[in-house]
């Protein structure tokens, strides 16, 4: 439990960091390369045995952590086109329902046992993942010819976490925790430091000392965010139960700080969505023991 509690607090900050990030005017594809490195950094200080080169690229989760890496850039880019083209709750409703692929993935590919509580914990988990993150009294106004962008940011935030318990499950060694997150986020940089390359090329926006600093105040959380969650799906909780758990406890979490530090108002269906979201968590827990 304590893996996933330090997972869940480290996705959080992530979320903080963000919003500094906005709030300073920091430019976030900057520092979003930053933060990979960062990320590198963290995951080298905390491997658990020696490495080379060729030892790791020998690795049978080698092209995975690749594909992984890739994703993290191609989500983050489509989460920004996401962002312009259908707005903010479109993005943290396609993001956080995502969790339901990996979900139907455990359960069926594992024939993880599920009980009713749970199902209906599930079900309360994703209502309310949904009305927490919506922010507008409409709710989300999509139009068909955007529909792509929060689709593609659902299917890829959900491939990644299915993709991760997949590595971890068949192929990740214990001691290789650190190691495998490290080399996902090398993958990510190395994208990352293209992209921006690019970016700057086009549009010639400065590089400054605060994306320095917003990148490594974002790497840190960001490497343990994925190092604890590999850890809490091995911890011996049913996998269903880490994935709700983590990614419902998360919204409640990044809800909570947005009101006590930046004051943020709620709707009336936000307050539901919190409220949703403390029955699924009770459920879901109860149903593990």
């Amino acid at each position: 439990m304590i893996y996933l509690l330090l997972s869940i607090l480290s996705s959080s900050a992530i979320y903080v960091v963000f919003k500094l990030l906005d709030k300073f005017g920091i430019n976030s594809l900057y520092a979003i390369i930053i933060n990979y490195f960062t990320a590198c950094v963290a995951g080298y200080l905390g491997l658990e045995r020696t490495f080379s080169v060729e030892d790791t690229l020998a690795q049978d989760w080698i092209i995975g952590a690749g594909i992984l890496g890739v994703l993290f850039i191609t989500v983050f880019n489509l989460m920004a086109l996401t962002t312009q083209k259908s707005g903010l709750s479109a993005v943290s409703v396609a993001s956080k329902m995502s969790v339901a692929i990996p979900i139907l993935f455990v359960i069926f590919y594992y024939d993880e046992p599920t009980g009713f509580l749970k199902i209906f914990g599930i079900i309360l988990a994703l209502i309310a993942v949904y009305l927490s993150s919506v922010k507008t009294k409409k709710g989300i106004q999509l139009e068909k010819n955007t529909l792509i962008f929060p689709l593609l940011v659902f299917l890829g935030s959900g491939i990644i976490e299915t993709l991760i318990k997949f590595l971890e499950q068949n192929y990740v060694a214990k001691e290789d925790v650190a190691l495998f997150s490290t080399s996902v986020f090398v993958c990510a940089a190395t994208i990352g430091t293209v992209a921006g390359i690019i970016q700057f090329s086009k549009k010639k926006i400065k590089f400054t000392y605060k994306e320095i600093l917003g990148g490594i105040a974002l790497g840190i959380p960001n490497y343990y965010s994925i190092y604890f969650f590999i850890q809490a799906l091995r911890s011996g909780m049913p996998s269903t139960t880490v994935f709700i758990l983590n990614n419902v406890a998360i919204v409640l979490f990044s809800t909570l700080l947005g009101i006590f530090l930046f004051k943020e108002k709620l709707l009336r269906k936000n307050w539901i969505g919190i409220a949703l979201a403390v029955v699924s968590i009770i459920l879901v827990a109860f149903t593990t023991r």
